[in-house]
C-alpha cells in the first residue's frame, strides 16, 4: 500500500507560513525552509516587544512630565513624592497627556503637590 502523505494539509500549513513572511528580505520569503525559521523569529520577538512597548511608554510619558516640570522649579521626583502625599491618585498616562493637551489643569496638580510635600516636610520637622 503506498504511503499517504496528507498532501492537502502540508500544502496549507506551507501556504500559511509564506503567506506570514510575505515582506522578509529574499528566500526567507520565498522558500519554506527558512521562511519557516523567519517567521518563528518574527513571532518570537513580536511577543517580547509587547512587554517592551509597556516600558517604553512609561518611559515617554516620564519624559513628558519631566518636561512639564521643567517650568515649574521642581523635580519629577519630588513631585511623585508630593502626588502621594497629597493622595493625588492620577497615573502617569494622564498626567502626561495634561502636560500636551490641558497645561493649566497641570499646574494646578503640580501646586497641590507642592502645598502637600511643604506640609510633609514641616510635619517631619516638628
Amino acid at each position: 500500500m503506498p504511503r499517504a502523505t496528507n498532501s492537502p494539509a502540508s500544502r496549507k500549513r506551507r501556504k500559511r507560513i509564506l503567506k506570514r513572511a510575505k515582506g522578509f528580505r529574499g528566500f526567507r520569503s520565498k522558500l519554506f525552509r527558512y521562511a519557516k525559521d523567519a517567521v518563528y523569529k518574527a513571532r518570537q520577538y513580536e511577543y517580547r516587544d509587547r512587554k517592551k512597548r509597556k516600558g517604553q511608554f512609561r518611559r515617554l510619558w516620564i519624559q513628558r512630565i519631566s518636561a512639564g516640570l521643567s517650568t515649574q522649579d521642581i523635580t519629577y521626583s519630588r513631585f511623585i513624592e508630593g502626588c502621594k502625599a497629597a493622595e493625588i491618585e492620577v497615573d502617569r498616562k494622564i498626567l502626561a497627556d495634561l502636560v500636551v493637551h490641558d497645561f493649566p489643569a497641570f499646574e494646578a496638580v503640580v501646586n497641590q503637590a507642592k502645598t502637600a510635600l511643604e506640609a510633609k516636610r514641616a510635619q517631619a520637622a516638628a
